[in-house]
């Protein structure tokens, strides 16, 4: 006697959103393989509910709220199924990265976990070098062997310390920033919340954060990354990120540890 096909696995779309009523259709969108899709959001006054809701999406609310990874686990934790894909309200399931995960599910999940490059977007291009490539993401994932964890706002999906984790070759295609104002407020929240995390965790700033770190990004991404390729944008988000760095450090240096 052959074996028995094994049973495809249910699967669970789940994303966190906050005022992306331009971007929460395309996204929904594109996890209509999913079993279900869940939206959890955390307080929305622009429309984002109703139009996640009336694509079919499940819509929960949760708010105020309580930080990326924390929003996160508790949206996998409120999934019907133990198989969850997790994406932002700024990503997309290519149509490439979707075939390899219909082959996938057909043959059963072998792994764990799996990772997945993404594609991103900036300022009206891909940019394929520099820190914005391959930028691997594990979001395909059994919640009984991983979890949502990683310092705020910088979450990550953490497996199991025995969990085996596949890389999928298709990309999720991110829209990372509507234009450059959204990129430095982006910056100016997301420094704000590293630098409290890192003042809670007892954490002080030191001449190298401040001196060293920055210039050691921007040569990271410019040049080790190739980000020149990219021309005057793979300039510029070597700057910004060594900015980031150099922000983040720099508030830290007025938070008094063990601070809010």
């Amino acid at each position: 006697m052959g074996h028995p096909e094994p049973a495809r696995p249910k699967l669970s779309g789940c994303v966190i959103s906050f005022r992306e009523a331009d971007r929460i259709a395309d996204c929904v969108r594109s996890l209509d393989f999913c079993d279900e899709v869940l939206v959890v959001d955390s307080g929305s006054d622009d429309g984002t509910r109703e139009l996640a809701a009336e694509l079919g999406a499940r819509v929960v609310v949760n708010a105020p709220f309580p930080g990326h990874r924390e929003q996160k686990q508790f949206a996998i934790e409120q999934a019907a199924n133990d198989w969850v894909f997790c994406l932002d309200a700024d990503e997309r399931v290519t149509p490439e990265l979707r075939a390899e995960l219909d082959a996938l599910r057909e043959r059963g999940l072998q792994a764990d976990a799996y990772e997945m490059p993404r594609r991103n977007h900036y300022l009206g291009r891909i940019v394929r070098r520099g820190l914005y490539w391959p930028d691997r993401k594990i979001r395909l994932f059994d919640r009984r062997r991983a979890r949502w964890g990683g310092t705020n706002p910088h979450d990550r999906v953490e497996p199991a310390q025995d969990a085996v984790v596949q890389r999928l070759r298709g990309p999720i295609e991110h829209l990372s920033y509507r234009d450059f104002r959204h990129h430095l407020r982006t910056i100016d929240s997301f420094t704000a919340i590293a630098a409290a995390a890192l003042a809670r965790a007892g954490r002080r700033t030191n001449p190298f954060d401040l001196l060293v770190r920055p210039p050691a990004v921007f040569c990271k991404s410019l040049l080790l990354k190739r980000g020149f390729l990219d021309g005057w944008r793979g300039l510029l988000i070597a700057a910004m990120a060594a900015y980031t760095d150099w922000k983040k450090y720099w508030r830290l240096l007025w938070l008094p540890r063990g601070s809010a």
